[in-house]
């Protein structure tokens, strides 16, 4: 119960559901234990007014008899019937109230979940399998409604019910009650040692569920790798081996319960036997009347369900233990780029300042920037060149604080980002990813992203900025079109320009853009550039690329080779150099006069 234990906030934030449930569980079970008294009061008044009956079944009272005593009959059959109405009637309460409850807690839980991913920083992510993510929010935290409801129902009518009634038959007869309940010892043992094999159980078969989940978000999100190799087969056993593994461990669990369930109707049989046959002594002896052993084994009957939901009760528990710990797992883990105690909210000017920044990977151990200096004024264009891998993205990441830096100082103005306020930061710096991600809903909202609060016209605006105005109002739809998951309807130059569209929409006074115009063609990568100049006039500008913008007229250009700054200046500088930037240069002017030529 210690990982359960995460759940009682939400107990207490659903407390009168809880309570209101619990006492429509007591009253129905008041109303319910009402009817074995009856029956027993029934047998009782038949067993007395027998011999009586006998004795006038030549008189002329014997009709008069028979009619009150069938009134009397009549009367007890109503209120059984009565009883049972309005047990079924608090019974129905019950469920309104604590499965409702468990349904609150189900939103509140996924909510704090989801919350937490959304706190996380970017190294959380690389570190853990989106499927295993997706599993713990929807399988396992359906696992835990499931204790958080139905489980809590069935315990607390089981409990409540065995006290009554065993109280009830200890009123009656202790020593029936004693050898009536005498299989309980060993029914204690068996859910204990059961309990045990049904955790072990159970995380197993949601680390596999997680397992599956990951194999077929991937796949899914991959298939046009997986075609393009032509690896469907390999694709689809590999998902197979991971059912199977699943299936064996489900089907495990499943002998356990299957063993469990009989093993505990069992010892509700034995109860039942030995009830009737030392009840039956009883009665003979004088002890108790027939209506009492009649009323014994309706309660031996009536906690047969209450037994044998122990079980139930027991697997859920165990089940949602489990889970719970898998989502607890994740709840504490802390994000290491969050908002430090002194952090401040600033109004940026655009300045930005690298002092000896080192970075290294802590997933992957490597050093993708090392003593990395920087100084730029705001208002200026600054162009960020080098090969792949020499650390152009993290020299990006840093700025809007997607990672810290292990040495040095990132500084916007003359503030550390560290001591910013995460949200008020990356509010005020527009950034265009060189993976381009775009959501499943139209392209206006795709654009909108960048503010939500955005006009039709501002929408429109922006498209025509990023020069991709004209492909939109192809489209049947217009803005209104519907691009499915990621952007799969739109070219990859499609969906960079949406991308831009998005930043610039936002309009903050810093932007930044990483390697955006690699899918889109020479024509269309002058037109977006020349729209660039003229928005980005009073704005800080970061444009990291493998290509050299001849058109755009940077006021620093800085050359980033294994993570070092190796050259910097303008652009007549960098060529005086006569070093990479100069070679690559004079290589995309060969190839541009080439494809001229062609």
């Amino acid at each position: 119960m210690k990982h359960l234990a995460a759940l009682n906030k939400y107990f207490m934030a659903n407390k009168w559901r809880l309570i209101l449930g619990l006492l429509f569980t007591a009253i129905s079970i008041v109303f319910s234990v009402f009817q074995p008294i009856m029956v027993r009061q029934i047998f009782d008044l038949l067993s007395l007014n027998l011999d009586e009956y006998r004795l006038l079944s030549d008189t002329s009272l014997k009709g008069a008899f028979r009619a009150d005593f069938s009134r009397i009959l009549a009367f007890y059959g109503v209120s059984i019937l009565a009883f049972a109405l309005l047990s079924g009637f608090f019974l129905f309460l019950q469920r309104q109230t604590l499965i409702v409850m468990s349904r609150h807690i189900e939103f509140d839980l996924k909510n704090e979940i989801y919350q937490h991913y959304q706190k996380m920083d970017l190294n959380f992510f690389k570190m853990h399998r989106t499927g295993d993510l997706m599993s713990r929010i929807t399988e396992d935290v359906s696992r835990v409604r499931m204790y958080a409801g139905p489980a809590i129902m069935y315990a607390s009518r089981t409990l409540l019910l065995i006290v009554i009634v065993v109280y009830l038959m200890l009123e009656v007869n202790p020593l029936l009650t004693l050898y009536t309940l005498s299989p309980l010892p060993v029914l204690a043992l068996m859910i204990y040692y059961v309990n045990k094999i049904i955790h072990r159980k159970s995380e197993k078969i949601q680390a596999e569920l997680s397992n599956i989940t990951s194999i077929a978000q991937e796949s899914y999100s991959g298939i046009r790798v997986i075609k393009s190799y032509v690896q469907e087969d390999a694709s689809g056993r590999h998902f197979e081996d991971a059912s199977e593994a699943y299936k064996q461990s489900s089907i495990s669990l499943a002998k356990t319960d299957a063993l469990f369930q009989p093993a505990m109707a069992l010892m509700i049989g034995v109860s039942v036997i030995l009830t009737i046959f030392i009840g039956g002594f009883q009665v003979i002896a004088g002890n108790i009347t027939v209506g009492n052993l009649a009323e014994f084994v309706i309660y031996v009957n009536m906690l047969m369900f209450p037994f044998l939901s122990i079980g139930l009760v027991a697997t859920m528990t165990q089940r949602a233990a489990a889970s719970q710990q898998r989502i607890n797992e994740f709840l504490k883990i802390t994000p290491e780029i969050k908002d430090e105690p002194a952090a401040k909210t600033v109004q940026l000017e655009g300045g930005i300042h690298l002092q000896g920044v080192t970075f290294t990977y802590p997933h992957t151990g490597i050093t993708a920037l090392k003593e990395v200096n920087l100084q730029v004024q705001p208002g200026q264009k600054v162009a960020v060149i080098g090969r792949t891998g020499s650390g152009k993205s993290t020299l990006a990441q840093l700025l809007i604080r997607m990672y810290d830096p292990q040495e040095g100082k990132v500084m916007l103005d003359t503030h550390d980002v560290r001591y910013m306020h995460l949200e008020q930061l990356r509010s005020q710096i527009s950034y265009v990813p060189q993976d381009v991600f775009l959501f499943s809903d139209s392209i206006a909202n795709n654009i909108r992203f960048g503010d939500p609060a955005a006009s039709l016209q501002a929408v429109q605006q922006a498209a025509r900025q990023a020069s991709v105005e004209k492909d939109i109002l192809g489209f049947s739809d217009g803005f209104d079109t519907a691009i499915g998951e990621r952007g799969v309807t739109l070219s990859g130059g499609q969906k960079q320009r949406i991308s831009i569209a998005r930043a610039l929409i936002k309009n903050p006074d810093i932007m930044i853009f990483d390697d955006c115009l690699s899918a889109v063609d020479a024509r269309t990568e002058k037109e977006i550039i020349g729209n660039l100049y003229a928005y980005l006039k009073n704005k800080t500008a970061v444009i990291i690329t493998h290509r050299i913008f001849s058109l755009f007229e940077f006021d620093k250009i800085i050359v980033l080779d294994e993570g070092r700054i190796v050259e910097e200046g303008t652009h007549d500088e960098l060529l005086s150099l006569n070093g990479y930037y100069a070679e690559l240069y004079a290589r995309q002017q060969s190839g541009d006069e080439e494809s001229i030529t062609e």
